[in-house]
């Protein structure tokens, strides 16, 4: 039997704790966001699909019995063994269970399932804007990973530390070639005109769930909207934007720098998308 020791307390090396080794050591994982509404899950097709795709990308290998069906009933047991009936955040992660250090000596997965209760059942907007920075000190770089959740998010750690230090509420980040790409844990939409603009996947954002949700229901309901690169200059002559991810759906910003934005459009498109969670078919 080995120890080890945290925080002075020794504890078995084989513990659960130590068993997400390569998640803890080298951030070798995957994770996906899922939001809960009554109890069922939101987009979860979506969600399996790029968490194959991510375990694909990091070489992680992917057992036959990982599938969408296997992970859903994972996640309901879950959450009945936690009473929880309606609204809740669910944190699916999947790390490489191997030992070995940068070179691992296999492959094969293991996952975490986390679930946290949430006072609002259904998605609700923000009744006041929040306030948001620019994140520059580092760079998102843009390659094969830059779509994916992973488990390494340092970036995105020193991205809201910097925002909280700066009484903001969150900070935008960039790319290498100096445009914006999303937020700390969400992907960003501005509005001009009546227009929604958002970032491509080739500027490296996050392939976010609730970002392809968004423009699918924009496209449904006649709401105009592109893909293209968004600077600084942009962000000034907005009239609104907006911050999408699986768990708050869309928050609507009230101020960077000095401009002040609406949210005639956030309201739209948000109560467009609290009607289509509701509809019968929710996996």
């Amino acid at each position: 039997m080995s120890f080890v020791n945290l925080n002075g307390e020794l504890l078995e090396d084989s513990s659960s704790y130590f068993k997400v080794n390569r998640a803890f050591k080298y951030g070798d994982g995957v994770f996906e966001s899922i939001r809960i509404v009554n109890g069922g899950l939101i987009s979860f097709d979506a969600h399996f699909k790029r968490l194959i795709s991510a375990l694909k990308a990091i070489r992680i290998n992917i057992p036959d019995t990982y599938t969408k069906e296997y992970f859903s009933e994972n996640i309901i047991r879950l959450l009945k063994a936690n009473n929880i009936s309606l609204g809740a955040a669910i944190r699916l992660s999947v790390f490489r269970d191997a030992k070995g250090t940068y070179f691992p000596e296999a492959n094969n997965p293991s996952f975490f399932i986390e679930a946290k209760p949430l006072n609002d059942n259904n998605y609700r907007l923000n009744s006041e804007g929040i306030l948001i920075d620019v994140y520059k000190d580092i760079k998102k770089n843009i390659n094969i990973l830059s779509s994916y959740k992973t488990l390494n998010s340092l970036i995105n750690v020193l991205a809201v530390i910097n925002a909280k230090e700066k009484s903001f509420d969150d900070s935008l980040l960039i790319n290498e070639n100096e445009n914006i790409i999303e937020a700390s844990s969400s992907n960003i939409f501005i509005v001009s005109n009546g227009v929604l603009y958002t970032p491509s996947l080739d500027d490296g954002c996050v392939g976010g769930i609730m970002r392809m949700k968004v423009i699918n229901l924009a496209l449904k309901n006649n709401i105009t909207i592109y893909e293209c690169c968004l600077n600084m200059q942009n962000l000034m002559s907005a009239d609104e934007i907006l911050l999408t991810n699986a768990i708050s759906g869309i928050v609507w910003v009230g101020g960077f720098n000095n401009k002040r934005y609406y949210n005639s459009l956030s309201k739209r498109i948000m109560n467009i998308l609290i009607e289509d969670v509701l509809k019968p078919t929710l996996v």
